[in-house]
């Protein structure tokens, strides 16, 4: 177990039921491999809405709308039509580099994993992209420790809603809608 994930649980208690994934078709469909971190992430919470206002992607989620293979298909062609007219952020400007979305906002900001050439997942670092604007942040952490540093108070973000974290934690499984 990470020490962000021990961190996680220490936060909110995970739910009762472990979730089993086959990472291989997501994998595949995607066309990276995903870091060990998100995957125990998935196993031990599940695709979840965090505080009330952040929802963790997962592959196969029961609620449709937060698949994290069908975000990262329709990120993928978003973000190139809109960077026909926009400027990419300096971290994208190498070549092959691009974003994976792992977690959304109730606002609609995206978080992404920033994926480099050569780098191993277990090193990609974390992006967020303003909802419907051109602001972006990197933050140079896992995808879980940037979510456990956020609910603790530790990483803030000038893009994401001030209001989170909640002063009480909460957690809320993804359940079909």
């Amino acid at each position: 177990m990470t020490d962000a994930l021990a961190r996680l649980l220490a936060i909110v208690p995970a739910p009762d039921e472990p979730h089993t994934k086959s990472w291989d078709e997501v994998e595949r469909t995607i066309g990276a491999t995903l870091p060990c971190d998100y995957k125990e992430l998935v196993r031990v919470y599940g695709g979840g809405h965090w505080d009330d206002y952040l929802y963790v992607l997962e592959p196969g989620c029961p609620n449709d709308d937060y698949d994290l293979a069908a975000w990262a298909r329709n990120q993928t062609e978003d973000l190139e039509g809109l960077w026909e007219f926009e400027k990419k952020p300096v971290e994208l400007e190498a070549e092959g580099a691009r974003v994976i979305p792992w977690a959304v906002t109730d606002n609609g900001e995206c978080l992404y994993w920033l994926v480099l050439p050569g780098v191993p997942p277990e090193r990609w670092t974390v992006m967020v992209n303003e909802a419907r604007g051109g602001r972006w942040e990197h933050f140079p952490v896992s995808c879980t420790r940037f979510l456990a540093a956020a609910l603790e108070g530790e990483l803030r973000s000038g893009v994401i809603s001030s209001s989170f974290p909640l002063a009480t934690h909460t957690f809320r499984r993804l359940r079909a809608g």
